[in-house]
């Protein structure tokens, strides 16, 4: 399988690809590329309905020309200096990216959820996160304010009074339950039409259907996230005072 970063010609072979409707992995299995390196591609250059092989060349090539005169400094710079190669790292928070627009999250959120995800601190202020990744301030609010609608992120304050940005288990169980209770507000919405449209009726049959399914997942994920919540995450006990050291003896 080819390394290295795809070529204009196989950029042009993308666009052709999706003009004819083929799926990513039939694309990829074509150049014999990962079906991730596709997927990647085309949704950072503006997905299949709007992928262009020129615009998508020359978006890359400024994107490395950025790179290569940026040098890193403050957190990042700690960051990359723990002995981890820089490329591999940026590669992965770009698949890491991919997916979550995959999972229906807009770009720059999905940039801004992997950037505390890959920061060992888990947590960034705002302005740490538009020099990470050099985009506006104006963005970075947008986003952030998006992914603590969501739950998705908390938003703290620091010693300085600045609003820290942060991730954590807590954080993420949230997330959770609040897509099990959109799940049920949509299984709720689906019995309305039940009653609306007969209970005899294909249509009712159909919703009535929907609405089970929901359910049971909704309440499948609830009861998984706060299993997983208490076992994963449950701080060990004190060992009591008066226990007996190993081997001791009573006698």
């Amino acid at each position: 399988m080819p390394g290295g970063r795809l070529t204009q010609p196989e950029r042009q072979q993308i666009a052709t690809g999706l003009a004819d409707g083929l799926a990513y992995a039939e694309i990829a299995r074509r150049l014999d590329r990962p079906t991730s390196t596709i997927t990647r591609e085309v949704l950072r250059n503006g997905g299949p309905t709007a992928y262009r092989a020129d615009l998508a060349h020359r978006a890359t090539e400024r994107r490395a020309h950025r790179r290569r005169q940026t040098v890193p400094r403050g957190p990042q710079a700690a960051q990359r200096a723990q002995g981890r190669d820089s490329e591999a790292v940026r590669e992965y928070e770009e698949t890491f990216t991919t997916l979550l627009m995959q999972q229906g999250l807009p770009k720059m959120m999905s940039r801004v959820l992997t950037c505390l995800y890959t920061t060992d601190a888990g947590s960034l202020t705002a302005s740490e996160l538009v020099q990470r990744l050099d985009v506006s301030p104006a963005s970075v609010s947008k986003a952030t304010a998006f992914l603590v609608s969501q739950g998705l992120i908390r938003r703290d304050r620091d010693e300085r009074r600045r609003d820290r940005y942060l991730v954590d288990n807590d954080v993420f169980f949230t997330g959770m339950i609040a897509a099990a209770r959109s799940n049920a507000e949509l299984a709720k919405t689906a019995r309305q039409g039940v009653g609306l449209l007969g209970p005899d009726t294909p249509a009712a049959v159909r919703l009535e259907n929907i609405a089970r399914f929901v359910d049971f997942v909704a309440d499948s994920m609830m009861r998984a996230a706060e299993q997983a919540r208490d076992i994963l995450y449950a701080q060990p006990e004190p060992a009591s005072g008066g226990a007996a050291a190993p081997g001791s003896d009573d006698d």
